[in-house]
């Protein structure tokens, strides 16, 4: 894995962890649900760690897909803007060019 693919991760893990290093977004049908489980999808998306080369093929730690009972499947997707949040980051892995978007949906919203 590069370099830069690390630093990624890690900036990335730094977000979806303590959600204080970007915004975090919530689609309406999270919004939706009931606080006890808006709970378990946030400690979820927070806790997650299961990476694989198979859903995470190039080592950003940009994605995550979970099972949640009594919610069903949650996805939550990492995406990188420019300062201004207008357009495409120029170098994710650089925090002073790019700013995080963390959403949070039900799969059944995607």
């Amino acid at each position: 894995m590069s370099p830069a693919a690390l630093r990624i991760a890690d900036l990335n893990d730094l977000l979806r962890a303590t959600f204080l290093t970007g915004k975090v977004v919530a689609t309406e049908g999270i919004a939706a649900l009931d606080d006890a489980q808006r709970s378990q999808v946030i400690k979820a998306v927070q806790s997650f760690r299961h990476f694989t080369p198979d859903n995470d093929p190039y080592g950003e730690h940009d994605f995550g897909s979970i099972e949640i009972d009594g919610v069903g499947r949650v996805f939550w997707k990492i995406d990188y803007y420019d300062p201004d949040y207008r357009y495409h980051s120029e170098d994710a892995a650089d925090p002073t060019k790019t700013r995080r978007v963390l959403t949070i949906m039900l799969a059944s919203e995607y």
